[in-house]
């Protein structure tokens, strides 16, 4: 189970008498201990009586730490020129602090922080948060029917979904809310509009920022500088960061309607793979534009 070390990564050692030791084996001689990789930890501070380690980590699995000290200690005494005093110890804030639990009481720490990290898992995945873009939308020219209807299929879906607001045509506002969102305990969040062409649409492009890696299959592709295009073409995106899931959808409500179904089966399951989901929002969009253009060129 993996713990977010949330800052708190300072590890000291203290009750040492030190005569020329060498500071990269007693750093790896920690990382061996937590079972880390070796760059992951780095002596950062010296002082005549204790040493200061830093753990690179984001997050670390509870039972690499958890009772850890007297192992660590012992093996710290192995070192060349490192003498231990009797009164040696380690000290850490935050889940670093596991390191000193006594082991009787290790494995009932292990069950109920797994308890815990279930029952936050379940209540973030459980919450989902709908966003509008547009100015159109937020000067009120037009009605944002996107929002009540996505809100309205995630709560069938079991999900306690809310609307997070509209936001404004710029990149770095989106990526803010959306970075938000996920900080305050939304497992999915959603933005409709703002995945076109033109130079106020920064949905996908926000995304990005927060996960490079996000699925941005194209729904349809133009010669960028052509009339409005400054972009390429139109992209939707599914991205993700940490427990949370980002999808970025069209603005059209016929648009939005048309993926409904996509977004039911796969957003009930427990894990939503972005890629697949992204692939069937963009072959939906793009059928849903061949007939449209089909149904233009016959009528006209």
């Amino acid at each position: 189970m993996q713990l977010n070390l949330l800052e708190k990564t300072e590890l000291k050692v203290y009750g040492l008498i030190m005569q020329s030791v060498n500071l990269n084996k007693l750093a790896e001689t920690v990382a061996t201990v937590l079972r880390l990789p070796v760059n992951e930890v780095l002596v950062v501070d010296v002082r005549y009586d204790h040493i200061c380690l830093d753990i690179l980590a984001k997050s670390i699995d509870i039972k690499q730490i958890i009772g850890q000290e007297k192992t660590l200690l012992t093996q710290l005494a192995t070192i060349d020129g490192l003498e231990l005093t009797p009164e040696a110890y380690i000290d850490s804030a935050g889940i670093m602090g596991l390191i000193g639990c006594e082991e009787t009481q290790t494995q009932l720490i292990v069950e109920r922080t797994q308890m815990v990290a279930d029952e936050i898992t379940h209540a973030v995945l459980s919450r989902a948060l709908v966003y509008a873009t547009g100015f159109e939308v937020k000067n009120g020219m037009i009605e944002d029917t996107n929002s009540p209807y996505l809100i309205e299929l995630l709560a069938e879906q079991g999900y306690k979904a809310e609307f997070g607001g509209i936001l404004e045509d710029d990149v770095s506002v989106i990526a803010h809310k959306l970075r938000d969102g996920a900080e305050r305990g939304f497992g999915l969040i959603l933005t409709t509009g703002g995945v076109g062409a033109e130079d106020k649409d920064f949905s996908v492009e926000a995304l990005t920022k927060i996960d490079p890696e996000a699925a941005t299959p194209w729904i349809v592709k133009f010669q960028a500088g052509t009339g409005r295009h400054v972009k390429d073409g139109v992209r939707i995106a599914v991205g993700q960061s940490g427990l949370t899931t980002f999808i970025s959808l069209p603005g059209p409500h016929d648009e939005v309607v048309a993926v409904g179904e996509a977004l039911k089966t796969h957003c009930r399951a427990s894990v939503i793979e972005k890629t697949p989901l992204a692939n069937e929002i963009a072959h939906i969009l793009r059928d849903k534009l061949r007939h449209k253009t089909w149904h233009g060129q016959n009528h006209h």
